[in-house]
């Protein structure tokens, strides 16, 4: 079966941390930039962080979050520290095949999305 299945969210105090794990099944991940975004209650989804043959970040996330995959697990994963109440969203991890030499790691569309996992940070 072909999917992506986000974990790891939680309930964290300001200030700490969290590991979000991307798993996929049915494809090789390598072959795909893999981008995580969030979607806060009323608010509209954003972008958070995307890899391929490098990592990009939103500015609100830069320096506090860190994007990373491992090919032997098939997962990529979003380490965030620093967490700030302003980070509580539904994360969701998306994936895209690419065989283009751009070297953005956005995409207009993505192939496979997982479901989302909660990140809950408290003040």
């Amino acid at each position: 079966q072909v999917q992506l299945v986000a974990s790891g969210g939680g309930l964290v105090q300001f200030g700490g941390s969290l590991r979000l794990s991307c798993a996929a099944s049915g494809f090789t991940l390598d072959y795909y930039a893999v981008a995580w975004f969030r979607q806060a209650p009323g608010k509209e989804r954003e972008r958070v962080s995307c890899i391929r043959h490098a990592a990009d970040y939103a500015k609100s996330v830069k320096g506090r979050f860190a994007i990373s995959r491992d090919s032997a697990k098939n997962t990529a994963y979003l380490q965030m520290n620093n967490l700030k109440p302003e980070d509580t969203a539904v994360y969701y991890c998306a994936a895209v095949f690419v065989n283009t030499p751009a070297k953005t790691c956005w995409f207009t569309s993505y192939d496979y999305w997982g479901r989302g996992t909660q990140v809950t940070v408290s003040s």
